[in-house]
């Protein structure tokens, strides 16, 4: 679909179809007092854009997936930076047995592993913790740096990319959140984690613009 600033007589003619459609071209014209000739060009508008449709013997229509697409790509379109989250860390050195703790106590899917310098080391998923406590070995004694993903196998996002590349890479990655960063040292790879964003944080972003639109 074509992005189209509408004219104001376009704005008329899109209320008068989303307010009586299915309705003709000619009801259309009767309603502005203009001929069906002038009216031409701003329904093709209209048409092209996606912000109607028309279907022969029935008139046109108000394209309500239209609607629901640009409100999406509104809130898509947004900084990673408006709705990261705070991460929840743990030291590398941290013990699994305390990892599950802090993961539960927080309620969250990913636990962050950083340095002592705050970079971000590793992420410890459920899944991770999970495969680690069916084992035979002692929790309290193994280290999250035994079972965290590392760099360069991490999926990162900056504060600056769209909540739409967050979606992108978590879909394309099968991975649920995403450790927002900055570059510390580009040469080393290091990373200072600043943030989270998850799939629910972009669901909420979505539902919240949803709810102020319908008000």
């Amino acid at each position: 679909m074509v992005k189209i600033k509408l004219s104001k007589r376009q704005d008329e003619i899109l209320e008068i179809v989303k307010q009586n459609g299915p309705i003709t071209g000619k009801e259309i014209a009767d309603k502005l007092s203009l001929s069906r000739a002038a009216l031409r060009p701003d329904l093709a508008i209209l048409t092209m854009s996606g912000n109607i449709d028309a279907r022969p013997r029935v008139g046109y229509f108000y394209n309500d997936k239209f609607k629901v697409k640009r409100q999406a790509e509104k809130v898509l379109h947004h900084s990673v930076n408006n709705y990261k989250a705070h991460p929840i860390v743990v030291g590398k050195s941290t013990s699994v047995y305390d990892a599950i703790v802090q993961l539960f106590l927080e309620d969250v899917g990913t636990l962050y592993a950083v340095d002592s310098d705050g970079h971000l080391a590793g992420v410890i998923s459920r899944k991770d913790l999970l495969r680690a406590s069916l084992g035979n070995q002692n929790l309290s004694e193994l280290p999250v740096s035994v079972i965290m993903t590392r760099m360069p196998n991490i999926i990162t996002i900056y504060p600056e990319e769209t909540l739409l590349e967050a979606a992108k890479k978590m879909i394309q990655n099968h991975i649920d959140s995403l450790p927002v960063v900055r570059e510390a040292d580009e040469q080393k790879n290091t990373y200072l984690l600043v943030g989270r964003i998850t799939k629910t944080t972009i669901t909420k972003a979505y539902l919240e613009m949803m709810d102020e639109k319908s008000d």
